[in-house]
């Protein structure tokens, strides 16, 4: 079951708020400069620490999920989801494998032989890095801004992705252009929101924390 539950978490992973509550926001007018401030920031970052509130509303379900745990991304493809709360459940990535681990329970898959999870690696990847919008064969990209940070909408434009995605949204703190809170509206009418909070960027981070045994 958690297996089945990991797998939607995944597709939806990995970001209930409204746009609203976010603050107002108005249409970038250049989203050329914002893609220049964006590359230069991005280039800058090499890893990133935090601690995330994970909350789902599945449309089966009248109350909300709540998660919380750890997460880590390495530069350049290394990701660590550590859930400690409401169960201990971790999710790794590392350079096109994926690690899955509940309890003692270990599953391992090679996104380069099967197409659904390389989707899903890249979503994951594009999604903390802010960069899924460059991708223009697989998503359209609205950009936005107000005094405090920015809001990309990207809406999926394959069959693949439509049957699971109908939107996400990324905000970006506006000093640094980090991913602050991430939205995705699944196809289903299910909602996952992820919140990031106490993020350390730039210090190390040992490769073991991203190994796959």
């Amino acid at each position: 079951m958690r297996i089945k539950y990991c797998l939607t978490g995944i597709l939806t992973i990995f970001f209930l708020q409204t746009a609203s509550s976010q603050g107002k926001y108005t249409e970038i007018k250049d989203p050329g400069i914002f893609r220049q401030n964006f590359r230069e920031a991005s280039n800058k970052l090499t890893t990133i620490e935090a601690a995330f509130i994970q909350e789902k509303n599945l449309s089966i379900l009248s109350e909300k999920i709540i998660s919380k745990g750890k997460f880590l991304f390495k530069k350049e493809n290394m990701l660590r989801w550590e859930y400690a709360e409401p169960f201990h459940y971790l999710i790794i990535l590392n350079n096109g494998r994926i690690l899955i681990r509940d309890d003692e329970k270990k599953t391992r898959i090679d996104t380069r032989s099967n197409k659904l999870f390389a989707e899903i690696n890249e979503i994951i990847i594009g999604c903390v890095q802010g960069n899924l919008f460059n991708d223009d064969r697989k998503f359209s990209a609205a950009f936005f801004e107000n005094n405090r940070g920015y809001l990309i909408k990207l809406k999926p434009l394959t069959s693949k992705l439509k049957e699971f995605l109908s939107e996400i949204r990324l905000y970006l703190d506006k000093n640094d252009c980090t991913v602050t809170r991430l939205e995705m509206l699944e196809s289903s009418g299910d909602f996952t929101g992820i919140d990031f909070s106490g993020k350390k960027m730039n210090l190390p981070i040992p490769d073991d924390k991203f190994r796959i045994p």
